[in-house]
């Protein structure tokens, strides 16, 4: 177990970045089609071809998810990643065509103090292309991918992964870029609300502050008028329907929770897709999916607080300091 995403079998994840923009895009991609469900709790989210994951929608299976910096820019990123799977012979056939399907979600990045006047050129395009092409088993965190140019309340966001297993033996694992209205760790301290989940020292092993006092329960936010998202995938090996696998997406909303405060605002975004590759061959009772759903929130709490932890600060004037530039430098 890497304590990544791709600990899942039958999964890859590639990343590609723009420094001069600031920003980037995170390309999931299923070894074989896949069913995928998501649930949204955001006030403001930024999506394309979502609705075709409800249960009474007809396509089945995706052969990718994306997450994507750019606002609505990013969502030029998933026709990126279309075309290298197209060129791969994935998707499905239509009139003689195929036609890969590929879902995705955006996060604001465009206040970090990058080069925005891109608009001109299919930048996200080129980015999702280039993330696809890189997709392998191991990737990096932090100031990566769609965590590039990801910030929040007080510190550099960035991108996260976990992994775990649950008792039945279902692997799960979580995905996120984490660019929060809010924060992560627990007022000025280096503390993550994500702490009580924490495996191994992850994110630098601080747990909880020995007292809380009302100042560390302050709620604090980005900027005057703050735009946000944090956008996650979860995944497991089992075999899921399509409505099993919106209800460990609605169950891993919890992990944003966990992790993030405040979180669902009404200017947040906050989305979770989740995904079954099937690898196992098992399907799944109503106990066992509760357990995968339990496990899927852990695992992106912890992501979660994992990607601030390895994130690194932009190098523009202004631009918010590293958890590890504040607490561990």
């Amino acid at each position: 177990m890497r304590n990544l995403i791709t600990d899942v079998p039958g999964l890859l994840i590639g990343n590609a970045e723009d420094a001069t923009i600031a920003t980037g895009v995170t390309a999931l991609l299923f070894d074989a089609p896949a069913i995928a469900s998501v649930a949204v709790s955001g006030g403001a989210p930024g999506l394309r071809d979502a609705a075709l994951l409800e249960a009474d929608m007809t396509v089945a299976r995706v052969d990718a998810l994306v997450l994507s910096g750019g606002s609505v820019y990013g969502l030029d990123s998933m026709g990126g990643v279309i075309s290298v799977l197209r060129e791969r012979g994935r998707g499905v056939e239509v009139a003689g065509q195929l036609a890969p399907i590929v879902p995705g979600a955006i996060l604001f990045d465009l206040a970090n103090g990058g080069d925005k006047d891109f608009w001109r050129e299919p930048a996200y395009w080129r980015l999702g292309a280039e993330a696809a092409g890189a997709a392998s088993g191991d990737f990096a965190l932090g100031s990566h991918g769609a965590g590039y140019g990801a910030t929040l309340a007080d510190l550099k966001g960035g991108l996260g992964s976990a992994s775990a297993m649950t008792g039945d033996g279902f692997v799960v694992g979580a995905l996120v870029a984490v660019n929060a209205v809010g924060q992560a760790t627990i007022g000025d301290t280096a503390h993550f609300w994500a702490a009580p989940f924490e495996r191994d020292g992850e994110f630098g092993g601080r747990g909880w502050p020995a007292a809380f006092d009302q100042t560390l329960l302050q709620i604090r936010m980005k900027g005057a008028e703050p735009r946000n998202t944090n956008i996650a995938i979860v995944a497991t090996d089992a075999e899921l329907t399509k409505a099993q696998a919106k209800r460990v997406a609605i169950m891993a909303q919890d992990g944003l929770a966990r992790a993030l405060r405040p979180v669902h605002a009404a200017m947040d975004g906050d989305t979770v897709f989740a995904a079954a590759t099937g690898f196992s061959a098992r399907a799944v009772d109503p106990v066992e999916l509760t357990r995968i759903g339990a496990a899927a929130a852990d695992c992106l709490a912890r992501a979660v607080a994992r990607g601030v932890h390895a994130a690194q600060a932009l190098t523009f004037p202004g631009a918010l300091p590293s958890w590890k530039d504040k607490f561990d430098g």
